[in-house]
């Protein structure tokens, strides 16, 4: 796979404007951002100015758009600047905010994609890490019969059904085959909201910012003059008018299926609170902000699952030549057969040791330990540490072959899996503290295939032979 440089915004961008369900006039900036800072909301109306990550695991509402919150301080409707900052592949900003809600401006992200896209961008020494999907992601959601799937696939796809028993909407599909379709293809978008919502939302005080200029009102039924007045009046408009079921105020789409394409935009504004740019085709029927964050959620613990692994995987090249080979093992130790246990060591410094054993059927402790179902006992398996640090602890004296090496104490003893023939075991031990007096204090992990099997701290001390 090539590797990818990620990408900050060149210089400052600001746009100003209304929040859609607060009506607070704001202004949003995006301001250049470090390599691996990801994405940030800065609430500057603020005395403490306190900053909000763009996390999954901070949503704190999906009701009417996706809000973030961290002790007690709210950002709302994120989705639209996010999904312009994935769409134009900046991966590092700053979102500065003059207030609670990221302006609405006329429903889309293209304002923000227009912003951006004049600043430019600057590429960054930091290589982008993507989430790949390599296996089939599924999410479903009964009661509001929304429906995320995530399947392998080398772009950033996506393909979105939509479905609200309407026969003004009916049934509309929408895709974005790569990333760079964004641009030209769904930023345009607008949000959408059917009047019989638009109604209840004005009747409980909320959507104070709405406008007929930031939302297509779907209107699926017949409606009387007096209410299209009463609209007008709302909405500071001479006339609101629709000829039957259609659109109201006969708004022009950009596109048929343009409340499809929103939906395909929220999904990209959703997932970016996974933290990370996606590879995978994601198929959606009937999403919602709150299916979208779900599955974000999902697709994050994914993420910090292959995290984990990754950092307690330990790679080793066995077939590089051995630095001590089992011969110059026995110069050092006094240990012989059967009670060699180790065959090679592949590292050595004043301050770490890494040794091989290789486990075979063939060994003598099979006869008697679990001969049906052979495991190597754990007590060899602190031998065989135990001799991999007495070879670090006599090879830092001038005559080892005049030196025994006696351990004192062994604490914190752990056994994670079972060692068993035909398995490789690598042990790495690392001094915790320098050596004084003839006293060495370490902590060895054995490993197979990379994964931790036993760990332990052991205390040693070198005496000399009388």
């Amino acid at each position: 796979m090539t590797s990818e440089k990620q990408r900050t915004i060149k210089s400052p961008i600001s746009v100003e404007g209304v929040g859609l369900h607060t009506g607070a006039h704001t202004k949003l900036t995006i301001v250049p951002a470090p390599e691996n800072h990801g994405y940030k909301f800065k609430r500057v109306d603020l005395p403490e100015q306190p900053v909000i990550d763009a996390d999954v695991d901070l949503v704190v509402d999906t009701s009417r758009g996706t809000t973030l919150g961290k002790n007690g301080v709210k950002v709302s409707t994120i989705e639209h600047v996010l999904a312009a900052l994935v769409g134009t592949q900046i991966d590092n900003a700053l979102i500065e905010i003059t207030g609670p809600e990221i302006p609405i401006m006329d429903g889309s992200s293209q304002p923000f994609v227009d912003a951006i896209n004049k600043a430019g961008f600057t590429e960054q020494n930091a290589e982008r890490e993507y989430f790949v999907f390599d296996s089939t992601l599924t999410y479903e959601d009964p009661v509001k019969r929304a429906e995320m799937l995530a399947v392998p696939s080398e772009d950033y796809r996506i393909t979105v059904m939509v479905d609200y028993n309407s026969p003004t909407l009916g049934t509309q599909h929408a895709s974005m085959y790569h990333i760079g379709e964004f641009t030209n293809g769904i930023s345009e978008c607008r949000t959408f909201v059917f009047l019989h919502e638009l109604e209840q939302l004005l009747h409980h005080n909320l959507i104070k910012g709405g406008d007929l200029d930031n939302a297509i009102v779907i209107v699926d039924r017949e409606i009387e003059q007096e209410k299209l007045d009463h609209l007008a009046k709302i909405f500071n408009k001479p006339a609101v008018k629709v000829q039957g079921k259609g659109v109201l105020n006969n708004t022009t789409l950009h596109h048929q299926n343009e409340p499809a394409r929103h939906k395909l935009l929220d999904i990209v504004g959703d997932l970016a609170l996974v933290g990370m740019p996606i590879k995978g085709h994601i198929l959606a029927a009937r999403p919602g902000h709150a299916a979208n964050v779900a599955f974000a959620k999902m697709i994050k613990e994914l993420a910090l699952a292959r995290k984990k692994k990754k950092e307690t995987t330990v790679y080793f090249d066995l077939n590089a030549a051995p630095l001590l080979n089992i011969q110059d093992i026995m110069k050092l130790l006094p240990h012989r057969q059967p009670f060699l246990l180790i065959d090679k060591i592949m590292e050595l410094s004043g301050e770490h040791v890494v040794g091989v054993k290789n486990v075979t059927m063939n060994e003598y402790f099979f006869q008697g330990h679990f001969p049906g179902e052979p495991v190597m006992p754990g007590v060899l398996l602190i031998e065989a540490m135990a001799q991999c640090g007495g070879v670090l602890v006599l090879k830092t004296v001038p005559d080892p072959e005049n030196y025994l090496t006696y351990f004192m104490k062994i604490d914190n003893v752990r056994f994670k899996q079972k060692v068993v023939p035909g398995d490789t075991v690598v042990f790495k031990l690392d001094l915790l503290s320098p050596i004084r007096r003839g006293l060495c204090h370490m902590k060895g992990i054995a490993y197979v295939s990379g994964k931790p099997v036993m760990e332990a701290e052991m205390l040693a001390q070198i005496a000399k032979v009388k």
